[in-house]
């Protein structure tokens, strides 16, 4: 089977392979997706060429959930870039909240495309109904509100140790 992608969908792809990656490296590091810090600069800037790259791709002739996903992840970053200085304290648990449902977000079309596509010559998911691809989803949500929590509660116990 070809590969199906476009140069633009190549680079989109990668890009948003290493958006992922700078993003869980951040996470590991810093317990965090601190868009101040350099990881989370490079997260941030990487999840929005990411997303940009990802809006003229359109593989049915016409937008599709992806495309509307990039654009509630760039106006999540704006929230997560701004709120600290509308919210004082109280923001950084909206940065937290808001940085990780970026990257939860990105992680669904990532892994809809790679079980739909991934061997090439006989994908794993038929599509994005799947019962695989619903279960990974499930994984994912999983994940993020256990991630979610565990920010929480770090940045509950940094304020009382201050």
């Amino acid at each position: 089977m070809p590969n199906h992608l476009s140069l633009l969908g190549i680079i989109h792809t990668a890009i948003s392979i290493l958006a992922i990656l700078a993003g869980l490296f951040a996470l590991i590091r810093d317990g965090r997706i601190d868009p101040v810090n350099g990881r989370g600069k490079w997260y941030t800037w990487l999840t929005v060429i990411t997303c940009l790259t990802g809006l003229p791709i359109m593989r049915f002739g016409h937008p599709t959930p992806g495309h509307y996903l990039a654009v509630i992840i760039l106006v999540l970053l704006i929230i997560a870039i701004f709120v600290r200085r509308f919210f004082g304290k109280a923001g950084e648990y909206i940065q937290v909240v808001a940085m990780s449902t970026t990257l939860f977000l990105s992680c669904i079309p990532a892994v809809v495309e790679s079980l739909t596509r991934l061997p090439m010559d006989h994908p794993l998911a038929s599509g994005p109904n799947d019962p695989l691809v619903q279960k990974a989803q499930l994984v994912l949500v999983v994940i993020f509100v256990v991630g979610i929590v565990y920010q929480v509660i770090k940045l509950i116990k940094k304020k009382k140790g201050a």
